[in-house]
């Protein structure tokens, strides 16, 4: 059979309609809007930086528009619980019901103990457990009622009960509950947390649990190379070639080929292909779209890279840089910062991208006073840092 071959233009179009940039937004989302978000983007990547929003909350902000968060909290904490925190990705929100395909990753896990977590005694473990069982959903300053400590690791200093909590976690023995105020993890057993009938259900054989996974990368991504799908659960890449031959035989994937890219590339057989994309969107730099450098690079002709962790004197965009989405195209970027106390969004840097438009600046500056009244802040200010910076400036006076 002839290899069906798709234009670079044609594999943005599904990619981002994929992850649900197609979609007609509601005037108020809703649950029903939550879980449809959900599907597209399959996980959502958890991470603790806070100068803008969280990064869990922000891939539902660019598909939804402003929402309330308590979507998220409802669907991760309140029964019927939807999604469950655990490494699918990253630290990520996932669907509850793949809580069985992780378990082989979970007995991974477990088999290393000794070489990815400092050696802590089995008592401690038990004495955990029972300690949740007793008391309920603990944070790990809860438990941690004078377990020695280590100070070897330059960053973490943490006890010996906080490494045993963190194994405990990877391992399926404890599951995430929910957090506090402080975004502290609150662990319980899992019985209390993953709903009955997804805990029961029988392990599927590894195979099985990596061909769902895979099943999903591809849904997510609607068209993507081996290496863009083993991506998205952090799976070997072998693995996932293995299972994209078993989805090609079934006929929900046909392999094809991408204009400029060297890899072979799967489309979903669902796949849509609209005629045109009209988002307006602001990307964290944890969003499933850019998360993948080289699928974004490959997609977009975008080079990006989180500065998060670049010294200051060193970065070239900025701390916080959010790609932003306009149609089909990645036309610019900006450094963002929500100053809570002064009730200010602000633009540390604005640079444009080659062949951004004339009006990136205007839809710009209404993406930043959408995205500013969601974080609940009362004005914009643009600092003169880059060549997009000076035109922001004029539309948002």
């Amino acid at each position: 059979m002839p290899v069906q071959s798709l234009s670079l233009a044609q594999a943005r179009r599904i990619a981002l309609a994929a992850q649900g940039f197609a979609d007609r937004p509601h005037e108020v989302p809703t649950m029903r809007t939550f879980q449809r978000t959900l599907e597209r983007t399959g996980v959502l990547q958890v991470d603790s930086v806070n100068v803008l929003q969280r990064a869990h909350y922000m891939p539902l902000y660019s598909r939804m528009g402003p929402y309330d968060v308590g979507l998220l909290h409802r669907a991760a904490e309140k029964h019927p619980r939807r999604v469950v925190e655990y490494w699918a990705h990253v630290q990520a929100f996932m669907p509850v019901e793949l809580w069985p395909s992780m378990r082989h990753r979970m007995d991974h896990y477990r088999e290393r103990q000794f070489k990815w977590w400092k050696e802590v005694p089995t008592d401690l473990h038990d004495g955990l457990l029972a300690e949740i069982r007793d008391r309920g959903a603990l944070t790990a300053r809860d438990l941690d009622t004078g377990a020695p400590r280590t100070k070897e690791h330059w960053g973490w200093n943490w006890s010996q009960a906080r490494i045993a909590l963190d194994f405990l976690y990877m391992t399926g023995e404890v599951a995430i509950a929910g957090r506090n105020g402080q975004f502290e993890v609150r662990y319980d057993l899992p019985e209390r947390v993953i709903p009955r009938e997804v805990l029961e259900q029988p392990t599927p054989a590894k195979a099985q649990a990596q061909l769902e996974l895979v099943r999903r990368a591809i849904r997510s991504h609607g068209v993507g190379t081996a290496r863009d799908l083993a991506d998205y659960y952090r799976m070997p890449v072998a693995d996932t070639t293995a299972a994209l031959r078993t989805l090609v035989e079934s006929g929900e994937v046909e392999p094809v080929t991408v204009e400029g890219w060297r890899r072979p590339a799967y489309l979903h057989a669902q796949a849509r292909l609209p005629r045109r994309i009209t988002a307006r969107a602001l990307l964290s730099p944890f969003d499933p779209v850019v998360w993948e450098r080289a699928r974004a690079e490959a997609l977009f002709d975008f080079s990006y890279r989180i500065e998060i962790y670049t010294p200051a004197h060193k970065r070239v965009h900025g701390y916080y840089v959010l790609p932003f989405l306009l149609g089909e195209r990645i036309v610019a970027r900006v450094d963002l910062k929500a100053d809570r106390k002064a009730s200010v969004l602000v633009v540390k840097g604005a640079y444009s991208e080659p062949a951004a438009p004339p009006e990136t600046a205007e839809e710009l500056v209404a993406e930043l006073r959408r995205l500013a009244g969601w974080l609940g802040l009362t004005d914009i200010a643009v600092e003169p840092r880059g060549d997009l910076a000076a035109e922001v400036l004029r539309f948002a006076k």
